[in-house]
This record gives structure tokens, C-alpha cells and sequence, in this order.
């Protein structure tokens, strides 16, 4: 199909049936010849056959759309940056606070731990790992669901040591904070948790990376299917022309990609019937002049 396209570029015919639209009759040389001498339609044909190339791997996989794999893999480095602040040393330390007593008013210095700082920072945590639950949850691309359910995993298997600290897994695997139990809970035992290499957060933010990446790199493939337009600009329209995901029948309905695969067929046979007609024309006028 390829060979094809580039021969009827050199023979001068209107090729822009091929992507929409009908077929000019009077096979006139196409309006913006500009369009094929700055190379768009090179872009067209080369972007659609990637296309196709990526569209077996990233089809069978995932039925995601890009956008949807976008914000997934941002949501998953949100949790991997809200995991990695639970493992700063400087939030496990004793800090200087000012107290006002209750009953005299009077503002009294005390050493303890900053439980505003340690309690907003796990919350923050709780509310990053709910989202990419959530989110993946409902994804259909089999690596990020695969990585995401590694790390439900191994939180559950974590539950005994997370109930201690206040931290509880509720309904759909996500997680719940109850705030006052997280304040009495033993220092060491939440420092263990959340601060180290190994501990619960520093695994939960090296599966957070994984799952980022997983829905970056499906995110590439999803806007791989995408192709050019006339004018060599990126077409999520054309995209979803082509998309694997309408490749599915309804009964014995032809889908619209078999429609549009099979305007294309007529194009390329309309064009190789000019091109012989125009053959047959030269020749015989060849012959007279001769």
C-alpha cells in the first residue's frame, strides 16, 4: 500500500480520498501542491503506518485513552513524592513547639514532635494512595492494574503493623486514617513505618514509580495511534478514525473502520483507473503524432 501512495504522489493525482472526503472525478493535479512538496502527506503515510505498528502492542493491553493514562501516571508520582516525605528524617525529630496553656492562657516551650506536620503529611499520603487505587481501578491497561494490585498486596499484607498506627483498609482497598489513634501512636513503631529503606512508605513509593511509568508508556502508544493531517498537524479526530478500539461488529454491522478502510481500497482503484486511462490517452496520442 505503501509503494502505491508514493507512486501516485509522483503521478500527480488527488490522493486526499484516501484519509475522508470522495473522490475527485475530474483527477485533477491536487489544489495545495505545497501540502506534498513540504512533505505533510509523507508525514500522513509514515504517522499511520506507526500507527498500526504500535496499535498491536498497545491494543491487545490497554483500551485507555491517552488523557485517562496521563492523569493516572500523575496521580501515581503524586503518591510516590507523598510516600517519599514520610521518609524525611527531619519529620521523625524532636522540634522545639509553642504551647499556650489552656487554663492560664500563658505560651509555654516545650520539645516533642510536631504531630500537625507528622498527621498532615500522612494524610497527605492517605489521600495520594486512595486516588491511584481508585484510578487504577478502573484502568484496562494490564501493566499499571498489575503493578497497582502488587501494591494493594502488599499493604494488606502490612495490615497488622498499619492498624497500630491508625491506619485501617477500608472498603475497594483504600486506605483510612483515624487521626486520634495516629497521635498515640509509639514513635519508633511509625518511624519504622513510614521512614527507611524497606519500610512500607519506601515500598509503597517504588511501586507509586512503577505504576507512573506504566501509564506514561501506555500514554505514548495511546498517542502513537494518533496521525497528521493534510497539513502535517496531529489529529486525535483521525485517530479515532482509525482506532483499534472501534474494531469491533455489533451483529453483522460493518464497523466504521471497515468503512473507511474500504473508501480507501476505492480511492487507490479509482486512482490506478485514471492513471491507466491517462496511460491508454498518452500512448494513443503518441501513436497519431507518430
Amino acid at each position: 500500500m505503501a509503494n502505491d501512495y508514493w507512486s501516485n504522489l509522483d503521478s500527480g493525482y488527488d490522493v486526499s480520498p484516501l484519509f475522508g472526503g470522495s473522490v475527485n472525478a475530474s483527477g485533477s493535479m491536487l489544489s495545495d501542491y505545497a501540502s506534498i512538496k513540504n512533505g505533510s502527506y509523507g508525514k500522513l503515510m509514515k504517522a499511520y503506518c506507526a500507527r498500526k505498528d504500535a496499535e498491536k502492542a498497545a491494543s491487545s493491553a490497554s483500551s485507555d485513552t491517552a488523557q485517562k493514562l496521563t492523569l493516572m501516571g500523575t496521580g501515581a508520582a503524586a503518591l510516590k513524592k507523598s510516600a517519599e516525605a514520610l521518609g524525611d528524617s527531619a519529620l521523625w525529630e524532636k522540634k522545639k513547639i509553642t504551647k499556650k496553656d489552656e487554663e492560664t492562657g500563658e505560651e509555654i516551650e516545650t520539645e516533642d514532635y510536631d504531630w500537625d506536620a507528622i498527621t498532615k503529611a500522612v494524610k497527605s499520603f492517605v489521600e495520594d494512595y486512595n486516588a491511584v487505587v481508585e484510578q487504577a481501578g478502573s484502568s484496562d491497561t494490564k501493566k499499571v492494574l498489575q503493578q497497582a494490585v502488587w501494591m494493594t498486596d502488599m499493604t494488606d499484607k502490612t495490615q497488622k503493623l498499619l492498624s497500630k498506627i491508625g491506619l485501617n483498609i477500608g472498603r475497594g482497598n483504600k486506605l483510612e486514617l483515624d487521626e486520634d489513634d495516629l497521635k498515640k501512636a509509639n514513635i519508633n513503631t511509625l518511624r519504622s513505618t513510614f521512614s527507611g529503606h524497606g519500610s512500607f512508605a519506601d515500598r509503597v513509593a517504588q511501586k507509586a514509580g512503577s505504576i507512573s511509568r506504566a501509564a506514561s508508556s501506555a500514554a505514548a502508544a495511546a498517542r502513537a495511534k494518533g496521525i497528521y493531517t493534510r497539513n502535517g498537524n496531529y489529529s486525535d479526530a483521525l485517530s479515532k478514525m482509525f482506532s483499534s478500539s472501534v474494531d469491533k461488529k455489533v451483529g453483522d454491522k460493518t464497523t466504521e473502520k471497515d468503512k473507511n478502510l474500504d473508501a480507501m481500497k476505492q480511492a487507490i482503484d479509482k486512482m490506478e483507473e485514471r492513471k491507466k486511462e491517462k496511460a491508454e490517452k498518452d500512448k494513443e496520442k503518441k501513436d497519431k503524432n507518430d
